[in-house]
Formats: structure tokens, C-alpha cells, sequence
């Protein structure tokens, strides 16, 4: 192996360990709204606005996080970025209210929007579009696994240990790549850090400008649904496996851990799951019609394992179908990767902030199987459009 492999290697290894830990913080409270709802003695509704508020302000700062990274360097971006995490982490597991904990998961989403994106595009700049599907599924194995340990833990640590320590020990998790993040930066020679710097109105110029492409809209816009049909349901998926099943916070976390394991199934083996479905039009029909049947199983299912097995078919496809996305977004503005991908994720957490909210109102009128339904239905209309978009590709 050359030393730029190697050194490629070592810098996706860092960046997954901090991918990792962000997504385990995106996911730690989904468990806990029961608990935090008790604790606080509000609804479950009103509980779930520290996973709104997270998403929300995750999509806002993609708009300023992206000519960030193509200004100061990705690298450099992403290590501030976990070092901001560690810190806000540590500060959210003090605080003592309702109010103070959104807060502090606003700030949180802040820092975390800053890690994963930029990884992402770090990864276009460095990777050949031949390798990228395959390298992309690599960095999502670390993102599906810190997605599980977040959904297992958080109410693991809800049940037995008090939902403070769960942030206390993420400030730990994301300190650990903080260090080895800056530590690489300061190995790194000084020819190789960014001399070019463009202007913020330069970058919403081009923005603008990218915005007028057909396939950019395309791309952007189908992205906004999927966070809104798939992770907004999410969300509130371990709340519905206790209502339905009558199962304990910790065991409706480890359930909800299913939906990673579909995931990874999918990530370890992307390039031949690419060769065996014949394309990524292959892997869109699908991906969307193990989630359209994983909802629906959710919605309607009277038994607990069923339920669980539909976790697993629907993580399955949802990743299959996301990753398509993914590689799509990397290459739907390749003069200004940056920007482009860290607008999809902008578009994917706005979706994501809007599916929670619309959620949050059927879990306090108890239709969660109906709007699981309606979701599941969303989610064929947008697997035909899907596949008609990376047709024309």
C-alpha cells in the first residue's frame, strides 16, 4: 500500500470515529423521550423538540459550514467541529431543565453539523467516482454503528444511569478523535494546508448559482422528503415500539439498534449489493421497497418480533436508498463539492426537523400507525421519482 493510501486509510478511520460520535449524539434522545417527558412533566410531543431543535439547527449551519470547509480546509473545519461537541456534551450533561436542554441540543446539532457532511466531502475531493459508492458505505458503517450504540444507550443510561451521564460519556467519545484530528493537522505540511480563500458573499453567489441547476433542485428536493418520511418517523419509532409492545425504554433502544444492523448489512457489502441489482437504479427500487414494507409492518404488527424484523428490513433499505442519494450529491456540483454536499444535508435535516414536528403531533393523538402508514406511502412515490432521477444520470 502507498504512503497516500495509507495516509487516506488513517484520515477515514478518524473521521469515522468522529462520524461515529456525532450520530450517536443525533440519535441519544430518541429513546429518552419517555423518560424526559416524566421527568420534565411535559408530553412526549413537547419532549421531542430536543431532537427538532437538533435536526433544525443541523440544517442551518450547513449554509455556513460549507464555504468553511472549502475556505480553512475540511480537516481543519471537522476538528473544531469535534472539539466543539466535546464540549457542549459535557455542558448538556449539568443542565437542569426542560428549556436549557434544548438549548444546549441546538448547540449540539451546531457543532455536530460540521463533521459527517464534511467527511463526506473530503471524501469526493480524495476518491475517484468509480471507488466513491464503496468508501462512502465504508464511512457510513462507522455513522450506522454510532447511530445504534446512540439508540442503545440512550436508553440504556435513561433507565439505569440517569440521562446526564449518557452526554457525559459522549463528551468522552467525541474527545478521542478531537485529539487525534488535531494531532494530524499539526503533522501536516504546510503545502497542503489551503492558501485560497473565497469570500462568504463569493459563496452564497455561487450558491445561488448552483441553485439554478435542474439536477442540483432535483437532487435537493428529493432529499428534503426522504428526511422528512424516514427520519422523521424515526424519531418516534422506539416510542411507538413501547406503546404497541409494551416494551421497557432500554429493550425499545435495542430494537431500534436493528435499523443500523440493515444498515451495515447493506454498507459492508455495497459494491456487491451495486453489482448484484444491476446499478443504482437497482439499489433505489430496492431500498424504497424494504422501508414502504418496514413501516408498514411497524404501523400494524402484533407481535414484538415482527416489529423488530421490520426495523431490520427498513434500516436495510433506508441506507440503500440513502446512500444512492449521497453519491448523487457528491457529484451534482463537482467545481464546488463542498458547498454541494453540505446543501444536502442542509436539505435532509430541514426534512428531518419537519417530519419530527408532524410527528410530534400524531404521537400525542396516538395515530403513530396511521401517519407510519401515510410515511410508508410517501416513501413508494418517492422511490419511483428517485428512480427515474439517477436514470437520467
Amino acid at each position: 500500500m502507498t504512503t497516500t493510501a495509507q495516509a487516506e486509510r488513517n484520515s477515514l478511520r478518524v473521521m469515522g470515529l468522529a462520524g461515529f460520535a456525532s450520530m450517536a449524539s443525533m440519535r441519544l434522545c430518541d429513546p429518552m423521550l419517555l423518560v424526559l417527558g416524566q421527568e420534565f412533566s411535559v408530553t412526549i410531543g413537547e419532549a421531542s423538540r430536543v431532537v427538532s431543535v437538533f435536526a433544525v439547527v443541523y440544517g442551518v449551519m450547513q449554509l455556513f459550514y460549507g464555504p468553511l470547509g472549502d475556505r480553512f480546509g475540511k480537516l481543519r473545519v471537522i476538528s473544531l467541529a469535534v472539539m466543539a461537541c466535546a464540549v457542549f456534551s459535557a455542558i448538556t450533561s449539568l443542565t437542569s431543565n426542560l428549556s436549557l436542554l434544548v438549548v444546549m441540543r441546538g448547540f449540539m446539532g451546531a457543532a455536530a453539523a460540521g463533521i459527517i457532511p464534511l467527511s463526506m466531502a473530503w471524501i469526493g475531493d480524495q476518491v475517484s467516482y468509480e471507488r466513491r459508492q464503496e468508501t462512502l458505505a465504508k464511512l457510513m458503517g462507522y455513522t450506522v454503528t454510532g447511530m445504534m450504540a446512540g439508540l442503545w444507550f440512550g436508553g440504556f443510561a435513561a433507565e439505569h444511569l440517569g440521562w446526564r451521564t449518557a452526554f457525559a460519556v459522549l463528551s468522552v467519545m467525541f474527545a478521542l478523535p478531537a485529539v487525534l484530528l488535531w494531532r494530524k493537522l499539526q503533522g501536516m505540511p504546510a503545502q497542503t494546508r489551503p492558501t485560497e480563500h473565497a469570500g462568504f458573499v463569493a459563496y452564497f453567489a455561487n450558491t445561488f448559482l448552483m441553485l439554478r441547476g435542474a439536477r442540483v433542485r432535483q437532487v435537493l428536493a428529493v432529499t428534503c422528503v426522504e428526511g422528512a418520511l424516514v427520519f422523521g418517523t424515526m424519531a418516534f419509532i422506539p416510542t411507538h415500539l413501547h406503546q404497541q409492545f409494551d416494551m421497557s425504554v432500554v429493550f425499545a433502544g435495542s430494537a431500534m439498534m436493528l435499523f443500523g444492523v440493515g444498515g451495515l448489512l447493506y454498507s459492508q457489502l455495497a459494491r456487491r449489493w451495486l453489482a448484484w441489482l444491476g446499478g443504482e437504479r437497482g439499489l433505489v427500487k430496492l431500498g424504497a421497497a424494504c422501508i414502504v414494507l418496514g413501516l408498514l409492518t411497524l404501523a400494524w404488527a402484533h407481535e414484538p418480533v415482527m416489529g423488530m424484523l421490520a426495523c431490520l428490513v427498513a434500516g436495510f433499505g433506508f441506507y440503500m436508498l440513502h446512500n444512492t442519494l449521497q453519491v448523487q450529491a457528491t457529484q451534482m456540483a463537482p467545481a464546488a463539492r463542498g458547498t454541494a454536499v453540505t446543501l444536502f444535508a442542509c436539505s435532509l435535516f430541514f426534512g428531518q426537523s419537519t417530519g419530527v414536528l408532524l410527528m410530534a403531533q400524531m404521537v400525542d393523538w396516538d395515530w403513530l400507525p396511521y401517519a407510519f402508514s401515510c410515511a410508508a406511502m410517501g416513501v413508494a412515490v418517492l422511490g419511483f421519482v428517485v428512480n427515474r432521477l439517477v436514470g437520467r444520470h
